[in-house]
């Protein structure tokens, strides 16, 4: 299955804060805020969300195709990703413009507070789907993650004129965009991608119900955080898939990302919608497990054993073969 992932590609500052952010916070004196928190830690590490989204991939034994902007500094990053099954031959090189940073603070409740400087991003709006295709011989599904926001609606909507399906995942970029550009965002999408807050927020945006916006994607997904997942179709019985136990609890950044990767990892694969969020379940708790979004290192029996462990023996029956793969 050809797959292509749009999105950011970025260098994650992750910082840790000793301490709640509630607790720092006067109530009448929202309108002032003027905080620094003194962290513990600093984590630099490689992120965004179309590369976490493809290394994931990558990991279960897929080849996705990486679509986004960089700056001239991605040398070390791009080995990185092609040394774990990343094709990166269509991400554009700025001439200009350095890689996008993320910087993030994560207090000990797991609330965050986060900075993106989009740096070379803006230039994904220039990125053309069509060479893409052509250079794989077809592409069978495009996911567009959050990005550049008109290169997000310039990719949706060239998946729409030529007639590529795409899986909609707007998550971080909702609250730049006002509801027209969100609509361009969702309708027609195979799959749309969310957690419950994304969900309340592209239901208040484009004025779409419940209902009404199921009505214009084809599955819908909302991440439930330790909670799980729930799968909707129009006509279908909604699917709950429970999380997998978490080990320990590291940092929480990027989980949403790993889950993705083992959704269209079971679509590739030919499994069920059920197995697909399994799937997205348990990449998401590797990431949870771990600091940094990339950094997790798992063998192919621990993937099936912990899948099973969770799921019972007939799921994991059902994927042994593609995880030990």
């Amino acid at each position: 299955m050809r797959i292509a992932v749009t999105g950011s590609i970025a260098t994650d500052h992750l910082m840790s804060f000793p301490g709640s952010f509630a607790g720092q916070l006067i109530g009448d004196q929202l309108q002032n805020v003027s905080l620094s928190f003194l962290v513990d830690e600093l984590d630099i590490r490689r992120g965004g969300v179309g590369a976490n989204i493809c290394f994931s991939m990558g990991v279960l034994g897929l080849n996705p195709v990486l679509v986004g902007a960089v700056g001239s500094d991605f040398a070390e990053y791009r080995s990185w990703l092609e040394r774990h099954g990343v094709d990166c031959e269509s991400v554009h090189i700025s001439d200009t413009h350095h890689t996008a940073r993320f910087v993030c603070t994560t207090d000990e409740e797991h609330n965050q507070i986060a900075s993106f400087y989009a740096g070379a991003m803006a230039e994904a709006r220039n990125i053309e789907l069509l060479p893409v295709a052509e250079r794989l011989d077809g592409l069978d599904l495009v996911l567009i993650g959050a990005d550049d926001p008109d290169g997000m609606v310039r990719h949706t909507d060239e998946c729409r004129q030529r007639g590529f399906a795409f899986a909609a995942d707007p998550s971080q970029q909702l609250a730049r965009m006002d509801g027209e550009a969100v609509k361009r965002l969702v309708d027609g999408a195979a799959y749309l991608f969310g957690n419950e807050y994304e969900r309340a927020l592209i239901s208040q945006k484009t004025g779409w119900d419940e209902d009404e916006l199921l009505k214009r994607v084809g599955v819908r997904v909302t991440t439930l955080g330790a909670k799980g997942a729930r799968i909707e179709r129009v006509g279908e019985a909604t699917v709950e898939v429970a999380a997998v136990p978490a080990r320990t609890l590291a940092e929480p950044t990027g989980a949403g990302d790993a889950f993705r990767s083992g959704f269209m990892a079971g679509l590739a694969w030919g499994v069920s919608l059920e197995r697909c969020a399994q799937l997205g379940c348990l990449m998401a708790v590797l990431v949870v497990e771990t600091v940094g979004t990339q950094e997790y290192d798992v063998t192919p029996p621990e993937l099936v054993e912990r899948f099973g462990a969770a799921y019972g023996a007939e799921a994991a029956a059902e994927v042994s073969a593609h995880l030990a793969g």
